[in-house]
């Protein structure tokens, strides 16, 4: 099953390795592709949200890496001075666990083969190698989470299934496929009607922006919300699903995600509206217990809230919407807790949102 939105990251092997990205702070007006060559490039593009999304956020990661390496070998520096490009490299975002997992990931290949004659190549084939295998998690992520889409379609009578997702959770914050929209690209293209309300996600509108942007260039039917428009569509029975992302999952299934998603489940729950975290196993932090207490939850630029960006005369432009003088409070996330969640789904399949459930599907990291 092909994927119907191209890839967000890909590579470029001549006349030198470069990795490409589309930048997504001018999505839906423009598309810009940017170049990656450095750490600190990918550093920048992390910090700045010219990607987004945990996965996404991890492989730009994993090729940072490959760059902090080639930096330091051609300065002639040890592996002191590369570890310290990785920390500056962690410290970009701190609640997106993808992030410290690539960097680890990548860290734990590099520092046995620090000396080795080959290890450059090696490394860029490793970053490769974490690309691809995001890709096929969220392949895996869609083969499953596509059963309960048809699992309404055939309840309902073969009408339209409607699914609400909150924030982007698609192939943009990811290599390709995405986790929360991979079921439903799956779904049409097997032919099932499926219809998407689209939060707008704010502040930065990454629904407005990036997932109708997504959902157009694929075909599939949509339709902009307000953010507290959900609620109203749960209780009128207008919401058979709820799909969300996640930037962080801890082992008892408590899942942080773009501020707001919490406020979705409470309304889910309350209408039995079906409630799922979409994920790969990348995003979850195996050492944490209590997702309210122990996840870190990002505060971003007042200037998110108080502009807002869009076209205005053919150029993108941003707006003042509240008065000169007023602050702004920009918490990036929230934790819903586990016990509004209706299930885990992973590129194992679907579980409960408890640390049994979790562990059920990942038995090794039952001793941790």
């Amino acid at each position: 099953m092909k994927n119907p939105i191209p890839r967000s990251i890909w590579t470029v092997e001549e006349p030198e390795r470069l990795v490409e990205i589309i930048d997504q702070r001018w999505l839906p007006h423009k598309r810009v592709v940017n170049q990656l060559a450095t750490s600190h490039h990918c550093y920048r593009a992390i910090l700045d949200m010219e990607v987004r999304g945990a996965p996404l956020i991890g492989t730009t990661a994993a090729f940072g890496m490959y760059f902090a390496l080639l930096e330091c070998k051609n300065a002639g520096l040890g592996f002191e001075e590369f570890a310290a490009k990785a920390s500056h490299l962690r410290s970009s975002r701190p609640t997106a666990v993808n992030l410290m997992w690539a960097v680890d990931e990548m860290l734990k290949f590099i520092q046995p083969n620090f000396n080795n004659g080959d290890v450059l190549n090696a490394t860029w084939q490793k970053a490769h190698q974490l690309m691809e295998e995001d890709a096929t998690l969220c392949r895996r992520i869609g083969e499953h989470g596509v059963a309960l889409i048809e699992e309404v379609f055939k309840q309902n009578g073969g009408k339209t299934v409607n699914i609400l997702t909150h924030c982007n959770a698609g192939s943009l914050a990811c290599t390709e496929w995405g986790t929360a929209t991979s079921p439903i690209y799956q779904a049409h293209l097997k032919g099932i009607p499926v219809h998407v309300w689209v939060d707008e996600t704010r502040p930065r509108n990454q629904g407005a922006n990036l997932t109708a942007w997504e959902l157009n260039e694929a075909g599939v039917p949509h339709s902009l919300i307000v953010d507290n428009a959900g609620g109203h569509l749960m209780q009128h029975g207008q919401v058979d699903l709820v799909f969300v992302g996640a930037d962080r999952v801890t082992r008892n299934g408590d899942a942080a995600n773009k501020i707001g998603t919490y406020l979705k489940a409470l309304a889910a729950n309350d209408n039995n509206v079906p409630f799922y975290v979409c994920l790969p196993s990348t995003t979850i932090d195996w050492e944490l217990n209590d997702g309210i207490a122990q996840i870190e939850i990002e505060e971003r630029s007042q200037d998110e809230v108080r502009y807002i960006q869009g076209k205005v005369d053919n150029e993108v432009k941003s707006v003042l919407i509240c008065p000169e003088g007023t602050s702004a409070f920009n918490l990036g996330f929230d934790v819903t807790p586990a016990r509004l969640i209706t299930g885990i789904i992973t590129e194992r399949g679907i579980t409960n949102a408890t640390e049994q459930g979790m562990v059920s599907q990942f038995p090794e990291k039952q001793a941790l």
